[in-house]
């Protein structure tokens, strides 16, 4: 007779209340989930409540756009230019020691009907006020910036929390089963600090966390098969190991992350076929090209990404992210040292493919329904530093929204007369994080996951809705 040895999840489940009760909690959830919602961790699920949005497109320009250059204009800065910033405290700066008030070196004027001011940096994007609800009092915790990006993608300034595309696409699922739920673009000179946990699934099942794309060539690396693996071959190999694994999983019902792993291996067939055309710009028109400053420099770059997100949330793509900025510097928003030269150059890069982004998405009808996102990890100091610099400043930076049920020409909250810190109706990363949630239909203080011993929330234990900017 075969002696049959137990596997160790075997051992666990059966060997005696105290060690089976370690998988007790999983195991309850997962009797509470239906089979489909096992097999496939990102079908398609109904809202909490009726949505005003159906997909979000973040734009995260990485490493600390400063808010009195771009959407906050401060004349005091002006009249007190070189003077010590009085009256704040002791100045708690990154980097060296702080200067005296430094103006900024490009003019705002009024745009739109709403008569929103915008500097001279967004030209393009200052056409679109109307369209846009700005939040000039936001604020965060930490002025480093891995803390800071970790903080404004997954709500905690450690490492490995779930982040926001991560509670969207868990909470909602996707539409197109054919293309992952989450898409992340980096930039070209490299991503931002933190790396992947910035879109990680952190204690999710792997399902729901971001993939990375490319804007050129395949989307995915290592998306093709290898030349000798025919599309017959890969799909009786597909199919043998679907079945191996859906035994299995009967067997283990609360395994998550084989049900993840199924999924996985279909999603990355199917992707072969889709994803390659999904980001195909070579069939949008001549026009279409032009409006995001695409085949121009330094607009092509980031108007691919952003015609490529356009291109995934029309096929159902729930979360799509895009990243300004990469490396350390100059290449990106962290303008240490001259100010001019940094988000000149990263403004020129963006500003024409995000206002394409805006028009284009609104004349397909896709704005109503498209929550986009303007954003950073946090502002930057109305000081100088070094060579006409700017250090980080959590205490007080702009971040706007535009479709998606946001109310446009809106202007919420403001900072100190200096620009140093939100004052006047202050907004927390949790309650964007709220607000997001909520145009999405979902209510942040529900959409919960369990683990180690708690139910965990995007927003922690705070955050409310900033209904100011809700049509």
């Amino acid at each position: 007779m075969t002696k049959r040895f137990l596997s160790r999840r075997e051992l666990l489940q059966t060997a005696g209340g105290g060690i089976a009760g370690l998988a007790l909690a999983d195991l309850l959830r997962g009797a509470s989930t239906t089979g489909t919602e096992r097999l496939n961790p990102l079908a398609l699920r109904a809202p909490q409540f009726p949505a005003k949005a159906k997909s979000i497109i973040s734009i995260f320009c990485y490493g600390g756009v400063s808010q009195v250059d771009t959407f906050d204009p401060k004349p005091e800065l002006l009249k007190r230019q070189g003077e010590t910033m009085a009256g704040k405290g002791n100045i708690v700066v990154s980097q060296g020691n702080p200067g005296g008030l430094m103006p900024s070196p490009w003019e705002f004027q009024q745009h739109g009907q709403s008569g929103i001011h915008v500097s001279s940096l967004f030209p393009h994007v200052a056409k679109k006020v109307d369209d846009i609800a700005l939040i000039r009092s936001m604020y965060c915790i930490s002025n480093d910036h891995a803390p800071a990006l970790f903080q404004m993608n997954t709500g905690f300034i450690q490492a490995g929390h779930p982040s926001m595309g991560s509670w969207v696409t868990y909470g909602l699922g996707t539409e197109n089963q054919n293309l992952p739920a989450f898409v992340v673009f980096a930039d070209w000179r490299g991503g931002p600090i933190g790396g992947a946990p910035n879109w990680s699934n952190g204690f999710m099942p792997a399902a729901y966390q971001g993939t990375p794309f490319r804007s050129a060539g395949d989307p995915i690396v290592d998306l093709k098969p290898p030349s000798d693996m025919t599309p017959k071959r890969q799909q009786r190999w597909l199919k043998l190991l679907g079945a191996l694994n859906e035994e299995h999983l009967k067997k283990n019902p609360a395994d998550s992350e084989l049900a993840a792993r199924i999924q996985s291996y279909e999603l990355a067939y199917q992707m072969q076929f889709h994803a390659t055309d999904a980001v195909d710009l070579k069939k949008e028109t001549a026009a279409t090209r032009e409006l995001y400053g695409v085949d121009e420099q330094p607009t092509d770059y980031v108007g691919r990404q952003c015609l490529m997100a356009r291109r995934l949330v029309e096929r159902g793509v729930r979360f799509v992210q895009i990243y300004s900025g990469g490396g350390n510097f100059t290449e990106s928003w962290d303008a240490h040292f001259d100010l001019e030269l940094n988000h000149g150059m990263h403004c020129k890069e963006t500003d024409k493919p995000i206002a394409g982004l805006l028009t284009d998405l609104k004349s397909r009808g896709l704005l109503d329904s498209t929550l986009v996102i303007w954003h950073g990890e946090f502002g930057r100091m109305p000081i100088s530093q070094r060579m006409n610099g700017r250090d980080h400043n959590p205490h007080g930076f702009s971040v706007w929204m535009a479709g998606g049920g946001v109310k446009g020409g809106t202007v919420v909250g403001a900072t100190d007369e200096y620009g140093y810190a939100a004052v006047e109706n202050k907004k927390s990363v949790n309650d964007l994080h709220a607000t997001i949630l909520h145009q999405m239909g979902l209510d942040h203080e529900k959409l919960t996951y369990f683990y180690n011993g708690r139910n965990m929330r995007l927003t922690d234990v705070s955050g409310e809705v900033i209904r100011e900017v809700l049509a």
